[in-house]
């Protein structure tokens, strides 16, 4: 959520930033949200002058009184009674515009960084840099789901019969193939200096609204029926809400944690082939990180973020890119965000497995996120957030990327004391 003072002060900056994320129809929330403010401000002004009327006429009550003035300290009451009705009016009209512009300025873009590339959607996203060597080996390579059932690993049928769509059952080896890169990439972000945490995995609707937009609160969130909680799409969304209502001394930023949860997605929509399987799904565990920083070292964080999972990637020897999100793909509060994505053999080519963004102060403006410098100042902070491994997809590119042809799977160096010293999982059937 942006200042409404900066709103204010730079209506042309924040209708052009609408314009670069291919947002028309909101342009002219702008000029709305300006007029609501003016008219909130002027309401506050009539406000403060009624209250300092109110009182100054308070005192000449009692010194008109002390004077045997019945008659004329009784005309004044009635002229204070006059203004606190007035001024009761006021007070209601200044929340229901308070409330009007929340709404709109919650709605309006985030200000993109400026290196971010102008484009419609996805589709315009560009590639920044690659890690790694795509290799297509000589054999044919089966869809993952039928990799997985080499080896007994999943059950589909049984999860449809149990939740329907979008859910599974993970087995034997590849379940324990899961909770392994689970566990390695939480002690890889350890090793990297972040504070490990298991968050809650509902949270209330101001943090919802909090840390994200409207649009990916609809598409996602599943709200538990009868209270003021929500499944959590990302730990991130709790991680960052654990900071509401708080002021953070300047010294003990920047705040760097990696949390385990798992996330329940509503993914609408109707998805094609390669999206079946464990793709995409309601229901799945996921290793995170955030950040809260200052705002000048955020970009420095940023960078830091994404490399961390490409060089956890490359760890497990799958080969990686990144991948710039243009401004159309940006969700509103974002300021910056690259995508990594894995390299499918199957498929020859990349598929996204995690999502590394910057959110400037947005988020912590919206929760009151604060810190208080060296000289008193206070400010809101900088928000990051990125995903270390989320275990459904990463299995798809760890699969893939391992698979020998002779049906087994080979596991890498870094991975072998999680599965028990297991060098290779070898098919069932």
């Amino acid at each position: 959520m942006l200042d409404l003072k900066f709103v204010r002060e730079n209506p042309e900056i924040v209708k052009q930033n609408i314009k670069n994320k291919f947002q028309d129809s909101k342009l002219a929330l702008v000029d709305e949200v300006i007029e609501l403010d003016e008219q909130n401000r002027a309401a506050k002004r009539e406000g403060d002058a009624l209250r300092a009327e109110r009182n100054k006429l308070s005192k000449q009550i009692g010194a008109l009184m002390g004077q045997g003035k019945k008659e004329e300290a009784e005309e004044l009451k009635r002229l204070v009674t006059d203004a606190s009705d007035h001024l009761a009016e006021l007070e209601t009209k200044e929340g229901e515009l308070e409330e009007k512009i929340k709404k709109i300025m919650m709605t309006i873009p985030n200000i993109i960084d400026p290196s971010v590339p102008i484009g419609k959607d996805d589709s315009e996203n560009v590639e920044v840099q690659r890690y790694g060597e795509p290799v297509v080996p000589e054999f044919d390579i089966p869809y993952h789901t039928e990799i997985m059932e080499s080896f007994d690993g999943i059950d589909l049928d049984s999860a449809r019969k149990v939740a329907g769509n979008g859910f599974y059952y993970l087995m034997g080896d590849i379940a324990r193939l899961h909770s392994s890169v689970i566990s390695y990439a939480r002690d890889f972000m350890i090793g990297r200096g972040f504070t490990y945490c298991i968050p809650p995995f509902m949270i209330r609707s101001e943090v919802v609204t909090g840390v994200m937009s409207f649009a990916e609160m609809d598409a996602m969130m599943y709200k538990i029926e009868g209270e003021d909680l929500y499944l959590i799409g990302t730990s991130e969304h709790s991680m960052i809400g654990k900071f509401i209502d708080t002021i953070l001394p300047e010294a003990k930023l920047p705040q760097t944690l990696t949390s385990y949860s798992p996330c329940f997605r509503k993914e609408k929509g109707a998805h094609g082939l390669e999206e079946r399987g464990v793709y995409r799904i309601h229901q799945f565990e996921k290793q995170e990180m955030i950040v809260v920083c200052k705002p000048e070292e955020s970009m420095d964080w940023y960078d830091k973020l994404w490399q961390n999972t490409v060089d956890l990637f490359r760890t497990l020897d799958i080969p990686v890119r990144t991948l710039e999100c243009c401004s159309g793909d940006l969700a509103d509060l974002k300021v910056k965000s690259v995508d990594v994505e894995a390299w499918s053999p199957r498929q020859k080519k990349y598929f996204e497995v995690g999502s590394c963004s910057n959110l400037g102060d947005a988020q912590a403006r919206r929760l009151k996120i604060r810190v208080s410098g060296e000289d008193g100042q206070k400010y809101f902070a900088h928000t990051l957030n990125n995903t270390v491994v989320a275990p459904p997809r990463m299995l798809i590119a760890f699969l893939e990327n391992n698979l020998q042809a002779d049906g087994t799977v080979k596991i890498p160096d870094a991975l072998q004391p999680y599965m028990g010293g297991m060098k290779a999982l070898v098919p069932k059937k």
